[in-house]
């Protein structure tokens, strides 16, 4: 598997993304801070109803909490260059990875959402792919159906860039999930949402650890 300079492979073991902002701003940074401290690799902002203001501070005490992982903001381009995050995570609805790249600092690291064959020239130009949702997930809101692990792998081997799984995933599916190739796995409500997160961290790292790829 080929990754590019600007994200190593195991940065995108166990990718943590944002719930909600119960707790307020400092809430979620203690949660973020706490999934790393478990073993969390990477952190995406992902507050979708929040206003640029809210996930610029949000941005901020992220970094401030959990310095030694890359933080990537969803969607806001605009956000993610305003507080110089590490990089930002695209949905399929918006700007395309390859427009972004055209003017985006030669460092940021770009990742793009892929459910679907149709979605996967939407990523050229990206550093990796989160693909999904490869299980039921009420959570990764407006994606469809589930593809399972074979559709996961195959959109894998079309996109040609490190992907990471989505959707569903858990302790008991993480080794699976390796074996078709996943560079490793993004989840929100397992890990932020968790009353433990750092517990919750910890027991997924190490099922993914456990998997030998």
């Amino acid at each position: 598997m080929s990754v590019t300079p600007r994200v190593r492979a195991e940065v995108l073991r166990l990718v943590a993304v944002t719930d909600s902002l119960r707790g307020g701003i400092d809430g979620l940074a203690g949660r973020a801070a706490a999934a790393v401290a478990g073993g969390a690799t990477m952190l995406t902002l992902r507050l979708p109803d929040e206003s640029a203001r809210t996930l610029a501070e949000a941005a901020r005490a992220l970094r401030a909490a959990a310095p030694t992982v890359p933080l990537l903001v969803s969607d806001r381009v605009d956000v993610a260059l305003a507080v110089e995050a590490d990089g930002v995570h695209l949905g399929s609805s918006g700007l395309s990875a390859g427009c972004v790249r055209l003017f985006a600092p030669e460092r940021l690291i770009i990742g793009a959402s892929v459910g679907s064959e149709d979605e996967v020239p939407h990523a050229a130009g990206a550093d990796f792919v989160a693909i999904g949702p490869v299980f039921s997930s009420s959570i990764v809101a407006g994606r469809g159906e589930s593809i399972g692990i074979e559709r996961f792998a195959e959109l894998a081997a079309e996109c040609q860039l490190p992907a990471v799984a989505v959707g569903g995933v858990a302790p008991a599916n993480a080794a699976a999930l390796m074996a078709a190739g996943a560079a490793g796995v993004a989840v929100i409500n397992a890990l932020l949402g968790a009353d433990d997160p750092m517990h919750a961290a910890r027991v997924l790292r190490s099922a993914l650890d456990a998997s030998g790829t």
